[in-house]
């Protein structure tokens, strides 16, 4: 089953709570949360404090992606709040296998996520101990950003690199220009989770555009 993971990047900062509530109600299957240090990429926005702060407030899975550059610092605080997927950067890591085992015995799930530019073949090394391969269709540090059609090549390559791990609960998530009608070809080229930023927070009827990301 499609799941859709809203990105509280494009939710209005000044009525969260709400914000966060409205999604979960709408039917959302994750709260997508990016976390961005002004340094990887040209943007800063959550830090702990705020996922903290927030975590009471909905029983949505947290799915935080780290874009920052120092992922590792952040795995003993994200654990504690109770988040589900942390997702650091491949092009920040130069131990991927050491920093996946640590979240996983934080009892986190594991998520690598790879910029347009970085080809899939480099996870797989470990491709067999991944939960989840984020698939950037957008350069990362931006909302409202425009789909990049190679993303579809890239996910049925994370496809079958996990299909030859012999990983059957990895899930592939694509991140960046998802609406209706780009999750189309994303979902046929076998992706599994969708985040979706102004496409859900940004229509008039958020469950119908939840549903139909899903379902179209």
């Amino acid at each position: 089953m499609i799941k859709v993971a809203p990105s509280m990047l494009s939710a209005d900062f000044s009525i969260l709570r709400e914000e966060i509530k409205s999604i979960e109600l709408a039917g959302a299957d994750f709260l997508h949360i990016d976390v961005m240090d002004g340094h990887f990429v040209p943007n800063l926005t959550f830090g702990a404090p705020i996922v903290k702060a927030i975590r009471p407030h909905t029983k949505l899975p947290f799915d935080v992606h780290l874009m920052v550059t120092n992922p590792s610092d952040y795995v003993e605080e994200y654990a504690k709040i109770g988040v589900e997927y942390f997702t650091f950067h491949q092009e920040t890591v130069p131990h991927m296998h050491r920093l996946i085992q640590y979240i996983k015995s934080s009892g986190m799930k594991a998520g690598v996520s790879l910029n347009p530019s970085t080809p899939v073949s480099t996870l797989e090394d470990v491709a067999a101990e991944l939960d989840m391969i984020l698939i950037m269709s957008v350069n990362p540090g931006f909302g409202g950003q425009t789909f990049i059609p190679r993303a579809i090549e890239k996910v049925k390559q994370a496809k079958a690199l996990l299909d030859a791990a012999g990983n059957t609960t990895a899930v592939i998530e694509v991140d960046g220009g998802i609406n209706d009608k780009t999750a189309v070809p994303i979902k046929a080229a076998g992706a599994t989770v969708l985040v979706a930023g102004s496409a859900v927070f940004g229509a008039p009827d958020r469950a119908a555009m939840i549903e139909a990301i899903r379902n179209n």
